[in-house]
């Protein structure tokens, strides 16, 4: 175990983790060089085409460092166990299950960009599980490299951090780095092998020596069954095991283990301190769990060998997920079971809507979350999907004292029924420079946030702390934030809690036809606002008929049958295409083109009666709403 170091490298997005990985790969000789790629790490093949990492990758590098100093460590190889984790606040979850199975992190901060505000959430998540702190400096070959401004916006952020070195005279030592070019690459390897600590073993292990491991992440494949990652913490796991899971009190016995390179590389055991695979031979989805632990089945009755389990992350944007065609329900379910294997802070539940059948009410971190996750269900499961509008979670107090949470605009109760509705709010750090101080503001104002405070990180630079309603930032917050700040500002969000708002749900009416998957839950004050730029946007994509099509923006809108009604807030119409029936006239009196122009307008009312005049909506016009 003295050997062995476990890290994993934490950032904003694009400052350019993945390409430090691929430096610590060719620089360690870990993959070939005919096979070594940009992005090695990002598996997926949505990730290369965004540039963006979305999911944790584990790799396992071997390292013989060579110190210029006068160290007690020299010439040994190491075992560096490096976990690459993604950028985006959607995806912090999967930051924060890696620093649990990790004893260091490096901080990277983009030289020219300086400290975002995910380099921020991402350190206090560091520190709170007592990590040691590497800063590193990327991207310092640029021209527009500001070294020295980043190096004290980094230094003020690390001040009382135990990262020493007699070196520097503040105390603190961050490195410079070009991960693109390579240079200062091989002195982040050996700080990493100085300052991070070994991992140690637990009370546990001196007792007994028996198996702990913590599940941090898991996939599942169709011939071996779902394949733990998981981090050694006590004794050690083999072919043959017979082992326990902690959570879901299910059995087994393991049919391979092995670590990453970053592909599986099968080896005969996992010991303490290590880093590796699992493939546990369970079939069901459900029987391992992230944040479970795994014991040997001997000591299934003690308790007390339950490692901290992680967090349970709190879905921010709920949506319903359907199947154009209704006989791939069965595979939509499949493929939601597959991917929240590998995903853990995705949440689902069956849901049956009027207008689209069955389906899947689903809560995601965040839009990004959202647009991912569809991607990946059409791309590996070939699925083609309609996605309803996303809205938050509602808490409702209603008059006989009871308290429900709705996660859609069709499960909210009749207005008469209702006390009180609470929406969710959420902290929010914007970073950017101050030259754009006032636009911010403004807009922040403009959405409803509240202020707290300002910060400074430099003399150019600040944070502004707001709180704000989650459904706020759903539509285009991001988009006007970057607008207004000319691309310089970053955003961090956190959920601190619900409070009382004044909303109403309002539906949309397409030829008369309620649409099921267009309703959504908007503030009374902005309800017309909504209204108009929805029908607005319906009235461009909606593709002409034979027949007049009227879009209507409907609030308290009620069916009981006989009567359909509600308060019309915003309307428009789509005209309809128009034959020429007079062409064939070469004169006579004007009756005869009046009774033309009649008899076509029948037909049209008798078709539009017999259901004939039903409009069917294309995918486009739903992705163009929710673009809006």
């Amino acid at each position: 175990m003295n050997n062995i170091r476990n890290f994993c490298i934490i950032a904003h997005i694009d400052h350019g983790k993945s390409t430090l990985a691929d430096r610590f790969l060719e620089l360690t000789n870990t993959v070939e060089k005919r096979k070594m790629k940009e992005q090695m790490l990002d598996q997926m093949e949505l990730e290369r085409e965004r540039g963006i990492t979305i999911k944790l990758q584990p790799v396992r590098m071997e390292y013989t460092p060579q110190f210029s100093n006068k160290s007690q460590i020299t010439n040994s190889k190491f075992i560096l166990n490096l976990i690459d984790t993604p950028g985006h606040v959607d995806f912090s979850y999967e930051v924060s299950r890696s620093l649990a199975a990790v004893e260091g992190a490096i901080l990277l901060v983009d030289a020219a960009q300086g400290i975002q505000a995910q380099t921020l959430a991402n350190y206090y998540l560091a520190v709170d599980q007592g990590l040691k702190i590497i800063p590193v400096l990327n991207k310092i070959d640029l021209p527009g490299a500001r070294v020295q401004e980043t190096e004290k916006e980094v230094r003020d952020l690390l001040v009382g951090d135990p990262v020493k070195s007699s070196e520097d005279d503040h105390g603190i030592e961050i490195l410079k780095v070009s991960a693109k070019t390579g240079q200062g690459v091989k002195e982040i390897l050996d700080m990493i092998v100085r300052e991070v600590p070994a991992p140690s073993p637990t009370l546990f292990a001196k007792q007994s020596g028996g198996l702990q491991a913590l599940v941090f992440d898991s996939v599942y494949d169709d011939y071996r069954g779902v394949v733990a990652y998981a981090r050694i913490t006590n004794g050690e796991v083999k072919r043959g095991d017979k082992i326990y899971l902690i959570g879901t009190e299910r059995q087994s016995e393991v049919v391979e283990v092995g670590y990453f390179k970053p592909d599986f590389v099968k080896t005969d055991k996992l010991s303490a301190g290590e880093i590796g695979y699992i493939v546990t031979g369970f079939k069901n989805l459900t029987a391992c769990r992230v944040g479970d632990t795994i014991i040997n089945l001997a000591d299934k009755n003690n308790k007390n060998l339950k490692l901290a389990e992680y967090k349970e992350m709190q879905p921010m944007v709920f949506a319903g997920l359907f199947c154009k065609e209704g006989v791939e329900y069965k595979e939509l379910r499949e493929g939601i079971e597959k991917i929240k294997l590998t995903d853990a802070s995705l949440f689902f539940e069956p849901e049956n809507s009027p207008a689209l059948g069955p389906g899947f009410r689903c809560g995601f971190l965040g839009l990004l979350h959202l647009e991912i996750i569809q991607e990946r269900l059409k791309r590996e499961f070939g699925l083609d999907l309609m996605v309803t509008v996303p809205s938050v979670a509602y808490k409702i107090k209603l008059s006989r004292g009871q308290e429900i949470i709705i996660h859609s605009p069709q499960e909210l109760p009749n207005s008469n029924l209702i006390e009180e509705i609470q929406e969710p709010w959420v902290k929010i750090n914007v970073i950017a420079p101050q030259e754009y101080l006032g636009k911010i503001m403004e807009l922040v104002s403009d959405k409803r946030g509240v202020y707290l405070n300002t910060e400074y990180l430099s003399e150019t630079r600040v944070v502004l702390h707001y709180e704000i309603p989650l459904t706020s930032l759903l539509t285009d917050f991001y988009d006007k934030l970057k607008s207004v700040s000319s691309g310089y500002a970053s955003l961090n969000y956190e959920l601190i809690g619900y409070r009382v708002c004044d909303v109403v749900r309002m539906d949309i009416l397409v030829a008369e036809d309620l649409v099921d998957s267009l309703a959504m839950i908007v503030y009374k004050d902005e309800a017309y606002r909504a209204g108009r730029k929805i029908v607005d946007v319906l009235k461009e994509t909606l593709p002409r008929q034979m027949f007049e099509i009227k879009i209507q923006a409907v609030l308290g809108y009620q069916d009981t049958g006989k009567n359909k009604g509600g308060k019309v807030i915003a309307s428009s119409r789509v005209a309809p295409y128009r034959k020429d029936v007079t062409s064939k006239l070469y004169g006579g009196d004007v009756t005869r083109k009046t009774k033309l122009l009649e008899k076509q307008k029948k037909g049209k009312k008798k078709m539009k009666a017999m259901g004939r005049g039903r409009v069917d909506i294309p995918s486009e016009a739903y992705v163009a709403v929710l673009k809006r």
